[in-house]
């Protein structure tokens, strides 16, 4: 006879803000077990190997670096009584309710009453962008660049290009000046930048980085080691090199989906991400959603403030067992809007995350107008004035509360002037 599976009040998948958050706020709402299961040796997300300040803001209401942030909330949630369990991977899915692990110590089979998938996001590389050229050493993604720098204290060139133009693009720029490198361009297929003024100031102007704007890379050359980039001008078709022996490629988020498609999770076609409704529940009963998973990439302090909302709603179900009297309805994005999150309407009586939708747009907008509609109605407008690719755009839920839950889905149009 085989011994029954582990059983937990809630099990949390990723260790990051999201998961780490998420778990604090049920132990303080009183949830007994509650497991947070992460793949890497040290609990903390990304966090760990971004040694910059900035972190915390919106959550912890003060400033912290990167590694401090992580150890923050890793100490909270051991001094809340959550229980961590580091390099154990979830391998798949026993059931709707029980995740397959592996670990140094061996196989498992973990039963919750709920679980918390908060894997995060990742940049996608160069294999996925399709880049041509040689496949040398020296090309990295930031997050592989910052754990070499940060964590391993190791050297990783003297000459990089950064490819994007993005936040962690900009991150990237300093964590190459930490690591002893040069920059020697920023290369992006935007018109312009996608940060905000003070941070380029910050990381590029002091050391005159030049930033090729509607530019991408059509090659890498190099047989052992990086020698140089091609750079072409989509606007001309001008083509240069730039001699580098390092490439980082920045930004351009997927969302760290796998577990959430082989547990046949419902997903949004334009963000590749589970679709939750305003309570981050998904398509399957006891399974929620947060963090970066859903909006690849906000900031960690957004990530953790996702966190506690799922908390909260999970505790609410653990305590009900409601879930959907009705099949969610979705929220849809048309060009050059191109994703949402949350992207579904489950009841007019929930709010989302911080009491606002976040979504995206694929090119620059200035004095754009946006209308929310069901249908022929219109249930809310707004204008406006800048908006940028990368950066998020917040939607008001005040329309909410004019949803017809048996109506049709939510349309998101933008018209720019």
């Amino acid at each position: 006879m085989t011994s029954p599976a582990p059983q937990v009040d809630v099990l949390i998948v990723g260790s990051g803000p999201a998961g780490l958050a998420a778990a604090i706020e049920l132990r303080r709402l009183g949830v007994p077990r509650v497991l947070v299961v992460e793949r890497e040796s040290e609990a903390g997300g990304i966090p760990r190997h971004a040694n910059h300040i900035g972190f915390g803001m919106r959550d912890l209401h003060r400033l912290f670096t990167g590694p401090h942030y992580a150890q923050h909330y890793v100490s909270h949630a051991r001094r809340a009584g959550v229980e961590l369990r580091m390099l154990t991977t979830v391998t798949d899915w026993s059931s709707d309710v029980a995740l397959r692990l592996t670990s140094p110590t061996g196989l498992d089979t973990v039963t919750a009453h709920a679980i918390v998938l908060a894997t995060g996001c990742r940049e996608r590389p160069r294999a996925a962008r399709l880049i041509p050229g040689n496949r040398p050493l020296g090309v990295l993604t930031t997050g592989a660049l910052q754990q070499s720098v940060y964590l391993h204290r190791q050297s990783v060139g003297r000459r990089a290009v950064v490819v994007g133009a993005e936040h962690v693009s900009f991150s990237a720029v300093l964590t190459l000046a930490h690591g002893g490198a040069t920059t020697v361009a920023m290369v992006t297929e935007h018109p312009r930048h996608q940060t905000y003024l003070p941070y380029k100031w910050l990381s590029t102007t002091p050391r005159r980085v030049p930033i090729l704007v509607s530019h991408r890379i059509t090659q890498i050359i190099g047989r052992h080691r990086v020698e140089a980039i091609e750079a072409t001008d989509t606007r001309t078709g001008a083509a240069r090199w730039i001699e580098c022996d390092t490439v980082i490629f920045s930004g351009d988020w997927i969302p760290d989906h796998e577990l959430a498609r082989r547990g046949g999770l419902a997903m949004d076609p334009a963000t590749r991400a589970p679709r939750v409704d305003c309570s981050l529940r998904t398509s399957i009963r006891g399974v929620f959603a947060a963090g970066n998973l859903l909006h690849a990439a906000e900031t960690a302090d957004i990530a953790a403030l996702g966190g506690r909302h799922a908390a909260r709603a999970v505790t609410t179900f653990l305590e009900s067992g409601r879930w959907f009297a009705r099949p969610p309805l979705p929220v849809v994005c048309e060009p050059p809007l191109y994703w949402i999150s949350p992207s579904a309407i489950g009841g007019a009586d929930q709010r989302p995350p911080r009491d606002r939708f976040t979504a995206r747009v694929r090119e620059f907008c200035d004095d754009a107008d946006l209308v929310v509609r069901q249908g022929t109605r219109v249930l809310w407008r707004h204008r406006y004035r800048h908006l940028v690719p990368t950066l998020p755009m917040h939607v008001s839920a005040d329309w909410l509360g004019r949803v017809d839950p048996n109506g049709e889905p939510i349309t998101l149009q933008l018209s720019v002037a």
